[in-house]
């Protein structure tokens, strides 16, 4: 008899801070801090209402976090981690740079955060 595959987040999972740096001639930086909340089904990513980051042109900053909210489910419903994703996602705290911040920056942030949260459970 197999167990159903189990729920992530088990319990709430605060504080998942990730700094993103690669220095080359294609630079990458990005910073995000999440919390994910157990949810009845699914995947929700919000943004906190009071994130203000210091970024020119703010423009772009709906595209990053956007980003960093497909690299954090992409991670999460990969079939190695087994689990039934059912998570709202809040990011408390971005940092952006203009000489290296882009969606790529984020996204692999974001795939950053949601193994860190993975490990936080293990």
């Amino acid at each position: 008899m197999t167990s159903a595959p189990s729920r992530f987040p088990p319990y709430p999972i605060r504080g998942v801070r990730v700094l993103h740096v690669k220095q080359n001639c294609a630079p990458h930086f990005a910073e995000i801090e999440v919390d994910f909340e157990p949810a009845a089904e699914g995947f929700v990513f919000e943004v906190a209402r009071d994130l203000t980051v210091d970024y020119e042109p703010a423009e772009d900053l709906p595209r990053f976090f956007a980003a960093a909210a497909r690299g954090i489910e992409e991670q999460l419903r990969s079939p190695e981690h087994g689990v039934v994703v059912a998570t709202r996602v809040v990011l408390r705290r971005a940092r952006a740079d203009t000489f290296g911040s882009h969606e790529l920056a984020f996204k692999i942030a974001g795939y950053l955060a949601a193994r860190r949260a993975m490990e936080r459970t293990e």
